[in-house]
């Protein structure tokens, strides 16, 4: 299967059977997640298997953190939860924000290969992720922020609704051109949401326009027709 093919039929599993990958069946998969585009080579993440009772242990902490009276079943979803970890390095090129996207990466990357190589995957958040609790039962240093997990298993035999492609054309442009109102300054995403409804407006009004326009040259067609019939 090409890039291209794996990546049209990914789909998140929300339920998942108790088989699970093991350790050793992770690692290239995770070797190959660590390729994604990375600024100066900074590996500003890292992954933390849960398995067995290390899902009971953050099913407390989320109990704890959200105020609940016992522990969530949340984690006993899936026998495999990998945990991603957002582990900022120091540096005078790489903002935060950006270290935090090549955490994110590696995570889409790797529920990629493990949608590819047959197991079934959800990424799941929560407000609690960044609570300290669950901090606290992951082991994060003082520079670590948890993103969210990995619900690794099997596939049950009924796929998951299929997500529709996304409009390319809708989300696909080019620069302003130099010298027009638009490159004056930078757009916000409500601005360009603002500009295309108006223009999605425009449009409407002209079609209806010349809708009318066009019952208007038929009734008169009629009416002259029907004159001279008389």
């Amino acid at each position: 299967m090409s890039a291209l093919d794996a990546v049209r039929h990914r789909q998140s599993w929300s339920k998942v059977t108790p088989e699970a990958p093991t350790h050793e069946e992770l690692l290239p998969l995770v070797a190959a997640a660590g390729r994604v585009a990375d600024h100066s080579s900074l590996h500003p993440w890292r992954l933390i298997e849960l398995r067995g009772e290390d899902r009971e242990r953050l099913g407390a902490a989320i109990g704890k953190a959200t105020g609940d009276s016992g522990p969530s079943t949340k984690p006993l979803r899936a026998s495999l939860l990998i945990a991603v970890v957002a582990s900022f390095r120091p540096s005078d090129k790489v903002p935060r924000w950006e270290q935090e996207a090549v955490a994110s990466g590696v995570a889409h990357v790797l529920s990629l290969l493990l949608d590819e190589a047959g197991w079934g995957v959800i990424w799941r958040t929560g407000g609690y992720t960044r609570s300290d609790a669950v901090a606290r039962a992951h082991g994060l240093g003082p520079h670590e922020e948890l993103l969210g997990w990995l619900y690794v298993g099997g596939k049950p035999g009924k796929e998951p609704g299929r997500r529709r492609m996304v409009d390319a054309e809708s989300v696909l442009a080019r620069m302003p051109a130099v010298g027009t109102d638009d490159a004056d300054e930078p757009r916000t995403t409500d601005e360009c949401d603002a500009k295309k409804a108006e223009k999605k407006a425009k449009k409407a009004a002209k079609k209806a326009k010349q809708k009318a326009r066009k019952k208007a040259e038929k009734e008169q067609r009629r009416l002259r027709k029907a004159e001279k019939q008389s």
